[in-house]
């Protein structure tokens, strides 16, 4: 499976940054209330977490890196990377973890601080390249989805010519079409992820989605 190793490089090297040494601060596995609200068991990972518990974390890493890594690697394109944006992200995300009001919001928490990396991997790069890996050959995705395919489906195109497309594309464009599209988030999560209203997810998608028609139609010229 393409990224496998990648994947595991990023576990490894974010695993061993995340904590300094003394950091082991626990919260009790039976703590499973945070003021009134009572949290399931990945919120109590995640109050373990934020206590300084570097077990916890590592859990909460081998859980959701795989999510990460697919989100930076169908924006990016790259697993080169995807691996720095995702590494970038879970570091990001330890050192700003004691700041997350709510344990259960990790996981738009985090896709948020995915995307903001993929901003700055994308920046750092100083020409657009050629993508090295299909939309198709992203972990467990092995077609595009229907309703992908359907926001450029009006011309018939070559896999190489909506690659192509999607890659002219902004990093903001990108991500909202991957989250919608790919890892199927409705708008209301977009939105939360994104930090933005929900009429503004709406808008920016439709925008997205005529973007990549657009860059389609150029290619197919």
């Amino acid at each position: 499976m393409p990224g496998t190793k990648a994947r595991r490089n990023v576990s490894q090297q974010t695993a061993s940054q995340v904590a300094k040494p003394g950091a082991t601060a626990t919260v009790p596995v039976e703590a499973v209330t945070r003021g009134a609200t009572v949290l399931t068991p990945r919120g109590v990972l995640v109050e373990r977490a934020r206590a300084g518990d570097r077990s916890a974390f590592e859990a909460l890493l081998d859980r959701w890196l795989d999510q990460a890594f697919r989100i930076a690697l169908a924006i990016l394109g790259r697993e080169a990377d995807a691996r720095d944006a995702t590494q970038d992200a879970f570091l990001l995300a330890w050192r700003e973890l004691p700041r997350l009001r709510d344990p259960e919001r990790f996981d738009g928490w985090l896709s948020r601080i995915v995307v903001n990396s993929c901003r700055g991997v994308r920046r750092g790069r100083r020409r657009v390249t050629i993508r090295e890996i299909s939309l198709d050959d992203v972990p467990g995705h092995a077609e595009p989805a229907s309703e992908f395919e359907a926001a450029w489906g009006k011309q018939p195109a070559s896999l190489d010519a909506i690659e192509h497309a999607f890659e002219r594309l902004s990093v903001p464009e990108r991500a909202i079409l991957v989250l919608h599209h790919l890892e199927h988030r409705s708008v209301v999560e977009i939105a939360e992820v994104l930090g933005i209203p929900v009429g503004t997810a709406k808008s920016r998608l439709f925008a997205a989605r005529h973007a990549l028609e657009r860059a389609l139609e150029d290619e197919l010229r």
